[in-house]
C-alpha cells in the first residue's frame, strides 16, 4: 500500500505544475465539433453531412436543424448526442444549437486559457507538496504512535494481570473473599485501570472494584473487537456503558494444573484518543506554520524564477522594437544569468549589424543590402562580368574653391553634395560605388540586375541636376558646379583588396570612359556616350556634340549632351 501511495505521490508530482495546460487539453478534447459528435455517434454518415454542408452554404441554417430537415437523422437523436457531449438538456432542437454550443465551449475555453503565472504555479504545487508530505508523515506517525500505544497499554494490562494471578490462587481455593478483594483494592488506584475482577470456575465474582458487583454472575462484553490469545492471555478492546473505551484482559487462576477461576481486567483506551488528539493539533499547528513557510519561500522562488523571466520578455519586446542596445542585469550566479549574457551577446551582435547595415545602406540601396544580408556569400561578391551603367559626378573649380575656403566649410559643402546625389543614385536602384575626393562614381545594375539600368542612371541624373540647381547656390557653391558623365557598357564587379581591407567596386574600359566623359561636362551638364544614347534614346532629348579624343582610346569617343526627357 505504502508502495503504491509512493507511485502515485511520485506521478502526481511530477505533472502538478502542467495542471492547467492538462485542464486546457481535456476540454479541447472532450468539447468535438457538432459535426463530428454526430458522425462519432452514427447519427449521419459522411456524404450526409458534406450534403448537409453544401446545402449550409446556399442556405444558412443550423447544422442540427439541417440535418433533421433533410430527413438524415431523428430530432430526438441529434438532441441525445447533444446532451452527452455538451450537457445541454432541451426538448426540442432550437433552430440555434450551434450558437448554444459555441456559448457553453466559449465559457469554457475561457477557464480553460487562464493565464497562470509561473509563481502562481509554484507557490500552489509548493504548498501542496508540503501539505500531502506533512498529511501522510502526520497518518503514519500517529498510527505507529497510536499502535505503540495499545502495545503499551496491553503491556500494562498483563503486568496488572500477572499481579492478580500470582496472589489469587490461595484465596480463590480458600474462597477467602476479604483478602481477594484487599488484594483488588492495593490495585485499583494504578493509574488507568478502570476495574479488576476475580471470578472462580463458576464465574462468580469473588472481588470487583465495585463491592455491589461481588456475588454476581460475572457478564462478559457482548461484543468485542480485536481479540488477541497470546498462550493463556486473552485481550480485546470494547465500548463501556458509560462510553468509556477500554481494553479487557483475561488470564485463568490455576492451582497444580487446575483452573480456579479466572482473573478480568480493564484498562482505560480513552487516553490513547487524548493522546492522538494532542498531537493531532501539535502535527496541524506546525503543519499551518510550515506551510505558510512553504508558501513563503514558494512565493520568494517564484519571484525568483518569474522575475528574469519577466525582464526576458521585455529585452524581447525592446529588441523588437529595434533598441538593440537594451542590456540584461547578469549579476546572477545561475542558468538566468548565463541566459541574459547570451542574450546581450545577441543584442549586441545585432546592434553591431544594424550599424553596419545602417552605414552600408548609406551607399547603396534597400533591396542591395537584404540581397547581401540573405546570401553573404553568394556570387556577387566574387568578380563577375556584366552590362552596366557607370555615372560619374564631379565639381568644376573645386581645387580653387577649397584652397580659399575653410576645412570645415569645405567639408560640409561637400556633405551636402554627396547627399543630395546619394539619394537620388539610391532613389533609382543605383550602387554608390566610392567618393573620390570631390567625384562620385555610381553603377547600376550591379549587383542587382536591371534591364533598364541606362534609363534609371539617366532618370537619375536629371533629378540629381534638378535638385542640385534648385538649392541655395548662395549658401552652397559647390551644387552649382556639378558636371555629370554616364557610360554603358561591360563592367567587371568585385571584392578587391586584401584579407585586412576588401571593398566592392566595379573596373573596366567603361568605367574609365565614364570618367573621362565626366572629365568633358561643364557645370550643371549631363553627357552621356553614344552606347546610352542608344540605350534611351527613345525617352532622352540630346545635342549631339563633336566627338572627344580621351585618354585610353585611339579613336574618338562619340559624347550627347542631355537637354530633358522626351
Amino acid at each position: 500500500m505504502k508502495a503504491g501511495i509512493l507511485i502515485i505521490l511520485k506521478n502526481f508530482l511530477s505533472n502538478i505544475i502542467c495542471i492547467p495546460d492538462a485542464i486546457r487539453i481535456l476540454l479541447h478534447k472532450t468539447k468535438p465539433s457538432l459535426s463530428e459528435v454526430l458522425l462519432k455517434e452514427k447519427v449521419i454518415s459522411l456524404n450526409q453531412l458534406h450534403e448537409a454542408l453544401e446545402a449550409q452554404k446556399e442556405k444558412p441554417c443550423d447544422l442540427g436543424r439541417m440535418v433533421v430537415d433533410a430527413g438524415y437523422a431523428d430530432e430526438s437523436a441529434v438532441i441525445r448526442a447533444v446532451k452527452k457531449y455538451y450537457g445541454i438538456s432541451v426538448s426540442r432542437l432550437p433552430d440555434n444549437i450551434e450558437e448554444v454550443i459555441n456559448k457553453r465551449q466559449s465559457f469554457l475555453e475561457k477557464v480553460s486559457n487562464m493565464r497562470i503565472p509561473i509563481r502562481v504555479k509554484l507557490s500552489i504545487a509548493i504548498t501542496f507538496i508540503i501539505w500531502l508530505t506533512i498529511l501522510i508523515l502526520s497518518f503514519v506517525i500517529l498510527e505507529r504512535q497510536k499502535e505503540n500505544l495499545y502495545q503499551q497499554t496491553v503491556k500494562t494490562g498483563k503486568v496488572s494481570l500477572s499481579y492478580f494471578v500470582n496472589n489469587a490462587r490461595i484465596p480463590l481455593l480458600n474462597d477467602d473473599i476479604l483478602r481477594l478483594n484487599t488484594l483488588i483494592k492495593e490495585a485499583a488506584s494504578v493509574e488507568g485501570l478502570l476495574y479488576a475482577v476475580i471470578v472462580d470456575r463458576d464465574n462468580i465474582i469473588k472481588a470487583h472494584t465495585d463491592h455491589t458487583q461481588i456475588g454476581s454472575s460475572f457478564q462478559s462484553a457482548a461484543e468485542t473487537k480485536r481479540l488477541t490469545k497470546e498462550e493463556d492471555i486473552s485481550y480485546f478492546s470494547y465500548k463501556l456503558p458509560s462510553g468509556a473505551n477500554a481494553l479487557n484482559l483475561s488470564r485463568p487462576v490455576a492451582f497444580k494444573d487446575k483452573e480456579v477461576g479466572t482473573v478480568h481486567v480493564g484498562i482505560s483506551l480513552d487516553f490513547i484518543k487524548k493522546q492522538i488528539g494532542r498531537e493531532s493539533f501539535f502535527i496541524l499547528v506546525m503543519s499551518l506554520l510550515i506551510v505558510f513557510l512553504g508558501i513563503a519561500i514558494a512565493v520568494l522562488l517564484g519571484f525568483s524564477f518569474s522575475r528574469p523571466i519577466s525582464e526576458l520578455v521585455l529585452a524581447t519586446k525592446e529588441i523588437g522594437k529595434g533598441n538593440f542596445q537594451y542590456r540584461l542585469s547578469t549579476s546572477r550566479k545561475d542558468e538566468f544569468g548565463d541566459l541574459a549574457t547570451a542574450f546581450n551577446f545577441m543584442s549586441q551582435e545585432l546592434w553591431k549589424k544594424l550599424q553596419m547595415q545602417k552605414s552600408f545602406g548609406r551607399y547603396v540601396s534597400p533591396e542591395i543590402i537584404d540581397m547581401i544580408l540573405a546570401n553573404p556569400e553568394e556570387s556577387w561578391l566574387k568578380g563577375s562580368r556584366s552590362e552596366a551603367t557607370v555615372l560619374f559626378t564631379d565639381v568644376r573649380g573645386f581645387t580653387s574653391y577649397s584652397e580659399t575656403r575653410e576645412p570645415e566649410e569645405v567639408i560640409e559643402a561637400l556633405n551636402e553634395y554627396f547627399g543630395i546625389v546619394t539619394g537620388h543614385i539610391l532613389e533609382y536602384g543605383g550602387y554608390v560605388d566610392k567618393f573620390i575626393g570631390d567625384a562620385a562614381l555610381a553603377v547600376f545594375c550591379v549587383p542587382i540586375h536591371h534591364p533598364d539600368h541606362a534609363e534609371r542612371a539617366l532618370k537619375a541624373a536629371i533629378a540629381m541636376q534638378k535638385d542640385l540647381q534648385g538649392s541655395d547656390m548662395k549658401k552652397n557653391w559647390l551644387l552649382s558646379r556639378i558636371g555629370i558623365g554616364i557610360n554603358s557598357g561591360v563592367v567587371v564587379s568585385g571584392n578587391l583588396g586584401s584579407q585586412i581591407k576588401m571593398e566592392y567596386t566595379v573596373i573596366g574600359d567603361s568605367v574609365n570612359v565614364a570618367s573621362r566623359i565626366n572629365g568633358l561636362a561643364g557645370p550643371g551638364d549631363i553627357i552621356i556616350s553614344k552606347s546610352t544614347y542608344l540605350l534611351t534614346k527613345d525617352l532622352v532629348s540630346v545635342n549631339a556634340l563633336p566627338p572627344q579624343k580621351v585618354k585610353g582610346k585611339s579613336e574618338p569617343v562619340e559624347i550627347f549632351q542631355v537637354t530633358g526627357l522626351i
